[in-house]
């Protein structure tokens, strides 16, 4: 696929790297010659250094007979202009753009639309962050929740705890504790290395476990790797800005909430905007705020400022005063590498951008695609056409399906019937089957395996 990424920043970069890997022909369009420079030095890829907004920049880029056009800048205005200008000057076929600011957001409906301004595709991050944190604090003890077939599967990943009814004991032994549960465990990472589970796989206290359940289940299968946490009840916010008042805004109905925020200004509008959470004027990494407000009784401290090093420092200071739950928004994919004990559950804007960018850039008939521990892997919701004559998997049942290796399928959703994947179910066309892949290099195998175009000809 021919792919210009308008925006050399943490997105378009990593986005430029993981798309490249897969044999896509990639344009990389910024006003940075050194990061553009950085980038050719590392990827098979192309750069051209101008504004993205203008045609001729476009043009170089090679818009006339690309496939996809991706704006990622950091202006919302910038990436709306190239692609109305890649519409109207080049009819590029599909546009996809990050929109930030939520008062363009709030006129999504009337604005992004081919007689206006024509963008397929709006990613807004704040708000994909922001469902991401919630996830969290509904689902207490989680790593990771992700939703599939519109939340009726979650992924969720869970670290497993001595004690745990299942740890120690093989998978098997799930079904004898929960019969009438149904649960697949897609993938299990030990000391970072992944393993692809079986039934008499043991489970150690320590791994990374992902299990796909129906959502009302999913605290049932948590409960048989690790101490279930009491439901959460108080939660600080450090920071005011956008993800941050979100954030605030979708928990203050059910949860005691708190926003700290240093600018004045911004605690007089985030006070006009909230219901019932409390704005505090102050520093977060200030010790004796956080006295003040009772920090060692707080469930979650979620840290949200736009600085990584603040958020680090803050969530140190909060577990070590008490906080239960540590949440750190940290953008810099070299600190996530850094983060020690204290710091429970760090969150990737960038990661999370991908996994739905993704979505829109695979190959095949993909409904969801989610970025899992820091991109390393993916697990994405593909929907199976065809019959048995075009297909490689509809029509068969999950035992003969020859999979890729680090590929294992973890449910179906047929219509409103959630499948959990077992060797006898056989796949029907239009069945939205979810798959975990821990090797990302095997994703254009995967894309292959349920493209019926492909059927007998790989």
């Amino acid at each position: 696929m021919k792919i210009i990424i308008l925006g050399a920043g943490q997105v378009g970069g990593t986005l430029a790297e993981q798309l490249a890997s897969e044999q896509n022909d990639i344009t990389v369009v910024d006003t940075d010659a050194a990061i553009l420079r950085g980038l050719q030095d590392r990827l098979d890829i192309r750069t051209v250094e101008g504004p993205a907004s203008l045609p001729s920049t476009l043009e170089r880029a090679g818009a006339a007979d690309a496939e996809l056009i991706i704006a990622v800048t950091n202006s919302d205005e910038i990436n709306i202009v190239a692609c109305q200008v890649a519409h109207s000057v080049f009819n590029s076929p599909k546009k996809i753009a990050r929109i930030r600011d939520q008062d363009y957001l709030n006129y999504h409906s009337r604005l992004f639309e081919d007689a206006h301004i024509p963008i397929d595709v709006i990613i807004g991050p704040e708000q994909l962050v922001t469902q991401n944190i919630k996830q969290l604090i509904v689902n207490p003890g989680a790593l990771q929740v992700l939703d599939f077939a519109d939340g009726r599967v979650q992924l969720v990943a869970v670290r497993a705890v001595a004690g745990g009814p299942i740890v120690g004991h093989q998978l098997k032994e799930i079904r004898e504790h929960m019969p009438k549960v149904d649960t697949r465990v897609a993938a299990i990472f030990r000391q970072d290395r992944p393993l692809i589970p079986e039934g008499d796989t043991i489970v150690e206290a320590g791994d990374e476990v992902f299990f796909l359940a129906d959502r009302k289940h999913i605290r049932n299968v948590m409960s048989e790797l690790r101490r279930i946490d009491k439901d959460y009840r108080k939660v600080i916010v450090a920071g005011g800005g956008n993800i941050g008042s979100t954030l605030a805004l979708a928990l203050e109905d059910q949860y005691d909430v708190k926003i700290i925020e240093q600018n004045y200004q911004r605690c007089r509008t985030l006070s006009e905007k909230m219901k019932s959470a409390l704005v505090l004027h102050g520093s977060a990494a200030d010790p004796q705020l956080l006295r003040n407000e009772n920090i060692e009784t707080t469930d979650v401290f979620c840290a949200l400022t736009n600085n990584d090093e603040s958020n680090i420092m803050m969530s140190m200071l909060a577990k070590r005063m008490g906080a239960k739950k540590v949440i750190t928004l940290i953008t810099n994919p070299a600190y996530s590498e850094l983060i020690g004990d204290e710091i429970d559950i760090s969150i990737s804007p960038q990661q999370i951008t991908i996994g739905t960018l993704l979505t829109h850039v695979r190959k095949g008939d993909i409904s969801s695609v989610h970025s899992l521990r820091r991109g390393a892997a993916e697990s994405l919701e593909i929907v199976a056409r065809g019959d048995k004559k075009s297909s490689k998997v509809v029509g068969r049942r999950l035992d003969e399906i020859k999979l890729p290796a680090g590929v294992t399928i973890g449910a179906i959703v047929r219509g409103n019937d959630v499948i959990i994947a077992h060797g006898h179910v056989a796949v029907e066309h239009e069945d939205h089957v979810i798959l975990f892949v821990t090797d990302k290099a095997r994703i254009g195998e995967v894309e292959k395996l349920f493209n019926p175009g492909f059927g007998f000809f790989f």
